[in-house]
């Protein structure tokens, strides 16, 4: 994988919402599936669906 692509996907995550720290334990082949689909989630969805996905890959934890 491109590395410019797990840098856009990294850019994208951040932008809705998910905290660094955690991005930093998500490796780069999630973190641009988790980028295609908040891409394709309506934009008032985004941040929520976010932390759905994070919460449910065991990165977040619920009350994060």
């Amino acid at each position: 994988m491109a590395d410019t692509v797990a840098v856009d996907a990294k850019r994208i995550l951040l932008r809705y919402g998910a905290p660094i720290t955690v991005l930093d334990d998500v490796p780069d082949e999630a973190r641009v599936d988790f980028a295609r689909t908040i891409a394709r989630t309506p934009l008032a969805e985004r941040e929520a669906r976010l932390r759905e996905l994070l919460t449910e890959g065991g990165y977040l934890k619920p009350s994060e």
